[in-house]
Order: C-alpha cells, then structure tokens, then sequence
C-alpha cells in the first residue's frame, strides 16, 4: 500500500526552451504558480519551460494578435 502522506521529491527538468534545468513540484507551490502569466500546457511533446522561457513566451503570446 502506498503512504498518501509521502509527497514525491520535485522533478528536475529541463527546459524545452532553452535547456536550463530547474525543479517543478507537482505536489504542491510551484514556482510557475508565482507568474501572473498562464500559457496551454505544451501539446507538442514538449515538457514546461524554465521562468526565462516562460516569460518570453508569454511576451511573444501577448504581442502577437489574438484569432
């Protein structure tokens, strides 16, 4: 039987960006959770960007017209 009250150790990833390789805690705040920017999860494959990337897609994302 798995311990619910264990909570995994943050993943350690690398950006689809840039490849700079951060930490994202799925279990609870993670640092994404302090931008004020939200974007669609990747539907490419890709996996999350790091905060640079993240903000310089959200900076592209609000520049370019809406559909």
């Amino acid at each position: 039987m798995t311990n619910r009250l264990e909570t995994p150790a943050p993943r350690r990833l690398a950006c689809s960006g840039c490849g700079t390789e951060f930490t994202c805690t799925l279990s609870g705040p993670c640092w994404c959770s302090e931008e004020t920017v939200r974007l669609p999860m990747p539907v490419d494959g890709g996996d999350c960007l790091c905060r640079d990337c993240l903000r310089k897609a959200a900076a592209q994302a609000a520049a370019s017209p809406q559909s």
